[in-house]
């Protein structure tokens, strides 16, 4: 027993340490802190020394109670000098070492001397410096401010001639960025568009010169300021802004803007919009003058023509001065002024026009232009000489007095309009010296003199220039080379059949590496699907990618690239689903470059990518905070069915990616682009028509992917925005259904499912638009829609086209009643034999069943394809010795058939060991000849995949 009131030994030399471990800890803690404050006060007391004259109330040993400035544990976090006339070079200070820095307000004084580096300041998010004397902007003083979102240097007139650097790059929250009157040289560059967060751009004032680029079109912007350049100016035209579709105000006054207004019908936001003083030409579009927030414009001092625009009320508007509208006062011009300025449009708006066809009467010292002196008709246009380009306009046609049409010695391409032909009294026509094409018009010799040398075109229907060469017209389908009667020689088939079978080779052995790469992911490690798309969408799901549709290696890679696990196996769940980081994006779509642009839809951008082993992508790229809920409904429905359903007819979804605001689904890339584009801008673009066999292949597969949505899928799916421009062709111009953001699942049976009315105009069934009611029937109408702009080469809907004639499905049935009629009315690129015509028939009639107005007479699509399968896949009979090559003996059962083959294929062990479902049913049920489903492969993907 202890005596009592003796300490414990154990405690006695316990005691000692422990106090001095705790005393040792808060000296080194009050130390770090010291020494933290010491660096930052060290800084602030250099900006004190540096500025003239010394700030009031900056004394004292401890700089945060100093008034502007203020910390939080010692770290100094604001620093605001703003409008206090203070001088000086901050050269030597060193803001850098404000590790904790958020804000530095300097703007309104005189500071000058270089911009001082404020390179690294990780939480910098303001940054003033407007209206001082800088002189210079050092490198590398704005890099590594990766939390900058507000920028500041206008009003610096000392500084010298410098660009926004590269460095801002790494400032991808920026929001703001004022640099106007800061003697700024060079072009915008691209990388502005970058900033998927930037709202306010200004850049007024400097010395700019260059276009606007065109990936501003991917931008944010609100606030876009770039007038009065000092020398030279911008120029190009302003066709970007009708695509910045977020836009409040827009000031590009004072520049050398060119062409004509763009149509910003989609800028519905747009308040306050200053184009004075450029030069452009055409007239004002009703698309400006009818947009619905619009309150401020100026247009004066371009080259405007035609009818005195007349604005909504309450409209600031200042557009007189140097224009060449026909009148002074709202009000229609004349008819043949009119004309003339059509013919003014299909040429590009030409500036020498704009400058000299002022007023209303053409007849009255119009240039090139000459009229009958009694009725003031126009009789002769000559544009001879005037290096003009662009087309012939169909309006010279509305000149029922023209006898004499000099345009020759231009760049015309195109061909002469057919209405030419109505003009009774046109006696001579030169179009001679341009880049004309198309058939020769039809003209009475005796009585029209048409001069056309100098067209190496002429007579040919071809592409226009710089397009890919066409086929040659005698040889079927269009293919380059196919001539009639062409020798092949003994030397061409044997490479021929020397490359079919090393093609065989490596497709076998590809075929074999994947079904491996397959069948190893059995034994991996299996990571969970996503809970649900909304997880994903808000960024707190699982995401993933398919790898499906020869996309093996895909997933592989992007999973080695961007997972954010440090444990370095790859993960796969069903699917093989994988998350891509935007790292990853950027890198591969070259930071989300201009030039890999694929297309634009309601809620992004879709880019084209390319992965380090040359597998092409395409990412389309969204922002949650523009998209709303409705684009966000739709992401996660992507998500959600792409994840379930596999079809080598549906666009395969390989990854998606969130970050911060941004949501990005990653595709398969389809070279050949958008069904839409093939039948109804391959002009434009240089291509070549679809030919039958293209566009009846192209039904086929669509209705295969859509079949297999509606029955052959686990679950049952409704497209509901099934259009041309939602159906991508591979190079093969095989065809892939896309964008399922709209899908929805299916009602059982008969049933009908009550939702939010969404789709296309021109491809909505009736009952869906009157009542919001949809059944598959919904898609099987779409479907006989795109069925008819496939044949007619028309759109759903065409308000170019009269009133009887626009809307394509009530039109083409009525057409119909009289199958006679039908040849004239197809797509007259089509040209069809009688055999084909009878095919076309036959496809003419489907698209009626299908877009009957009562949906219970509108067959499935398993019918189509039933109805188109005979027309593509000609079936040919095999010879006896193809059948024996596959060593099957046709007097054996079709268990010992199915056995011998398997044993054969050296698959009979794989078949019983490694499939992860067993038939119930024995060898003798006829079903059994269908492999079961190996594991890896989603539920959904079944025997039924293969159509």
């Amino acid at each position: 027993m202890k005596e009592k009131g003796k300490r414990n030994p154990f405690l006695k030399n316990l005691i000692p340490p422990f106090s001095i471990t705790i005393f040792l800890f808060f000296f080194f803690t009050i130390f770090c802190f010291s020494l933290g404050l010491s660096a930052d006060a060290d800084v602030i007391q250099k900006l004190a020394e540096a500025i003239k004259p010394r700030p009031s109330g900056w004394s004292g040993p401890d700089p945060c109670e100093w008034p502007g400035i203020k910390c939080n544990g010692g770290n100094v976090q604001i620093i605001d000098l703003s409008q206090k006339l203070l001088s000086g070079s901050l050269e030597k200070v060193d803001f850098n070492q404000l590790t904790q820095l958020q804000t530095l307000t300097l703007q309104n004084n005189r500071f000058s001397g270089p911009i001082p580096s404020f390179s690294d300041l990780a939480f910098l998010k303001e940054l003033f410096l407007d209206t001082n004397n800088f002189t210079s902007v050092p490198p590398k003083v704005f890099s590594g401010l990766t939390s900058l979102q507000v920028i500041s240097v206008s009003e610096n007139s000392d500084l010298e001639p410098w660009s926004l650097p590269e460095d801002l790059t790494q400032s991808t929250n920026l929001v703001t960025i004022y640099a106007s009157n800061c003697h700024l040289k060079g072009s915008i560059p691209d990388f502005i568009a970058g900033f998927v967060s930037l709202q306010d751009l200004r850049l007024s004032y400097n010395d700019l010169t260059g276009v606007l680029p065109g990936n501003l079109a991917t931008s944010s912007l609100k606030n876009f300021s770039v007038n009065n350049q000092v020398t030279g100016g911008l120029s190009g035209t302003l066709e970007v802004l009708g695509k910045m579709t977020d836009l409040v105000q827009v000031w590009v006054n004072k520049n050398k803007f060119t062409g004509a207004i763009p149509d910003l019908s989609n800028c519905t936001n747009l308040y306050d919009l200053n184009l004075r003083d450029n030069q452009l030409t055409g007239v004002v579009p009703r698309s400006l003058t009818e947009l619905p927030s619009l309150r401020k414009v100026a247009l004066s001092n371009n080259k405007l023509m035609g009818e005195f625009p007349t604005f909504k009320a309450g409209t600031d508007v200042t557009i007189k001065g140097q224009n060449s509208f026909c009148k002074e006062e709202p009000g229609p011009c004349d008819p043949q002024v009119t004309t003339l300025l059509k013919i003014a449009e299909a040429l590009g708006w030409p500036a020498t026009l704009a400058d000299k066809w002022q007023g209303n009467d053409a007849c009255q010292d119009w240039p090139f232009i000459t009229c009958d002196n009694q009725k003031k008709n126009v009789t002769v246009v000559n544009l001879a000489k005037k290096h003009f380009a662009g087309t012939i306009s169909p309006a010279f046609a509305e000149l029922g007095s023209l006898k004499s049409l000099f345009l020759n010695d231009n760049n015309l391409t195109g061909s002469i309009p057919d209405g030419l032909l109505n003009l009774t009294q046109l006696q001579t026509v030169d179009v001679s010296n341009n880049d004309l094409s198309g058939l020769v018009p039809a003209y009475p010799s005796e009585k029209v003199k048409l001069k056309f040398d100098g067209n190496p075109n002429w007579g040919k229907v071809i592409a226009p220039s710089g397009s890919p060469p066409s086929g040659d017209p005698s040889s079927p389908d269009g293919q380059p080379g196919a001539h009639k009667n062409a020798s092949v020689s003994a030397g061409m088939i044997a490479g021929v059949v020397i490359a079919v079978i090393v093609f065989l080779a490596v497709a076998l052995l590809v075929g074999y590496k994947y079904f491996k790469r397959k069948h190893h992911v059995e034994f991996g490690r299996v990571q969970s699907p996503p809970r649900n798309g909304k997880e994903i969408a808000r960024g707190t799901g699982t995401a993933g990618s398919s790898s499906r549709n020869g996309y093996g290696g895909v997933a592989t890679e992007l999973t080695s690239q961007s997972s954010g696990d440090n444990n370095s196996e790859a993960q796969y769940f069903e699917g093989g689903n994988v998350t891509i980081s935007i790292e990853v994006l950027r890198q591969v779509t070259d930071n989300f470059s201009e030039k890999n642009i694929l297309g634009r839809g309601g809620f992004g951008i879709v880019y084209k990518g390319e992965l380090h082993d040359g597998t092409q992508i395409a990412v389309k790229r969204m922002e949650s905070n523009l998209m709303g809920t409705k684009g966000l409904n739709e992401f996660q429905a992507e998500i959600a069915v792409l994840t379930k359903v596999r079809h080598r007819h549906l666009v395969a979804l390989l990854g998606f990616c969130v970050n911060g605001h941004e949501r990005l689904l990653v595709y398969e890339y389809m070279p050949q682009g958008t069904l839409s584009h093939h039948l109804f801008e391959w002009s434009q673009s240089g291509g070549n028509p679809l030919t039958w066999k293209q566009r009846v292949s192209i039904a086929l597969d669509v209705a295969r992917g859509v079949e297999y949505l509606h029955s052959l899928a686990q679950q049952s799916f409704i497209h509901r925005d099934l259009k041309p421009t939602n159906i991508l062709l591979g190079d093969d111009m095989r065809a892939k259904v896309a964008d399922f953001g709209l899908v929805k699942n299916a009602p059982d049976g008969k049933y009908s499912l009550e939702t939010r009315l969404a789709g296309t105009f021109g491809y909505l069934a009736p009952e869906y638009a009157a009542t919001g009611r949809v059944t598959r029937k919904v898609d099987v109408y779409a479907y006989g829609v795109v069925l008819m702009e496939i044949l007619t080469g028309r759109k759903a809907l065409d308000e170019n086209l009269p009133d009887e004639q626009s809307h394509l499905v009530t039109w083409f049935r009525r057409v119909l009643i009289n199958k006679d009629s039908v040849r004239k009315h197809i797509d007259p690129t089509l040209d069809p034999d009688d055999e084909t015509y009878g095919n076309i028939l036959t496809v003419a009639e489907l698209a009626g069943h299908c877009t009957a107005r009562d949906p219970s007479q509108r067959p499935e699509m398993g019918h189509a394809v039933n109805v188109l399968g005979p027309l593509v896949e000609q079936w040919k009979p095999t010879r006896d010795e193809e059948e024996d090559a596959y060593g099957i003996d046709l007097h054996m059962s079709l268990p010992q058939a199915l056995m011998r083959w398997q044993s054969d294929e050296g698959t009979s062990t794989m078949a019983t060991g490694h499939y992860s479902h067993t038939r119930t049913s024995s060898l003798g049920d006829s079903q059994s000849s269908i492999p079961t489903k190996p594991s890896g492969f989603a539920d959904t993907f079944n025997s039924m995949d293969c159509r």
